[in-house]
């Protein structure tokens, strides 16, 4: 069986569509809160489900990396191989799915890509989905083994010393008005403003009618943001749209690129850490 392989990072919904079905592919469906469920899915699709089985619900922050053991009785369960090519798309666009692409770059898993422009872009363009209410059989079990790379999801205090790194920019993937602090958080409890010399990037810049941009316009966009600086560390909400910003720098072609796990949902909770408001550095 020749294997298959993935362009890259992203592919199109017709590179999808002409190789949905074969052996080798699994398709995930990374939707998370009220994302979930509401469209139909593509054919086949199982669930990577981040707000439940793919977080460690023991932590008390949301959508914690969960241990590797953890993750690979997952992916095994969701018929993932070492040779598998595995697609996730998320019914937002491209939201939550980045996040499935990154946590499984985290445990070692290169082969992955997401959808470009996620379930809308699919549907729009006539593509097939489920039949409603049919349920899929489960897959046979993979053979997935997870090989972490810790570096890749940081704590609270690489970003602190991050902030110290003349090198290093700190991307927050929030809106405008959540990052200046001019909007209660959706999270009851969490302070407002951003962390302190953290540069604003909302993850929707990087995008176009519900798709990544071209490399090019990514790297302009990125760089302006991070004043030049080629080490990234990105954060958001709960280390999910981070990741966004994570697959627009792999477009663009950085490789020195790290997600802050906790996010806001860590830095904003009341402590010690400091917060600032307003519009930031620019």
């Amino acid at each position: 069986m020749v294997l298959l392989t993935p362009p890259g990072p992203l592919v199109a919904a017709d590179w999808l569509a002409e190789r949905l079905g074969r052996p080798g592919l699994v398709v995930l469906d990374a939707s998370v809160g009220a994302y979930r469920g509401i469209r139909r899915p593509i054919p086949g699709a199982r669930e990577f489900d981040i707000d439940g089985a793919l977080s460690d619900l023991s932590d008390p922050l949301p959508h914690t990396m969960p241990a590797p053991e953890q993750f690979e009785r997952v992916m095994r369960a969701l018929g993932v191989h070492e040779d598998s090519v595995v697609v996730v798309y998320d019914n937002a666009g491209i939201y939550s799915s980045a996040r499935a692409w990154w946590m499984l770059r985290a445990m070692g898993f290169d082969r992955a890509a997401v959808l470009d422009g996620g379930l809308p872009v699919w549907e729009a363009a006539g593509l097939p989905l489920a039949e409603a209410g049919a349920e899929e059989e489960p897959p046979a079990p993979g053979a997935f083994t997870a090989r972490p790379r810790p570096g890749l999801l940081v704590d609270r205090h690489a970003v602190a010393g991050a902030l110290a790194d003349d090198a290093c920019a700190v991307l927050d993937a929030r809106s405008r008005e959540r990052y200046s602090g001019r909007v209660e958080e959706p999270r009851p409890g969490l302070r407002r403003g951003h962390i302190p010399g953290a540069v604003n990037l909302p993850f929707p810049d990087l995008q176009e009618d519900g798709r990544m941009r071209p490399a090019g316009e990514l790297k302009a966009r990125i760089t302006a943001a991070a004043g030049g600086r080629e080490k990234l560390v990105l954060s958001c909400g709960s280390g999910v749209t981070a990741c966004v910003l994570a697959l627009g720098a792999e477009l663009a072609g950085y490789r020195d690129v790290v997600v802050y796990d906790g996010s806001w949902s860590e830095w904003g909770r009341p402590s010690d850490l400091p917060v600032e408001q307003g519009p930031g550095p620019r």
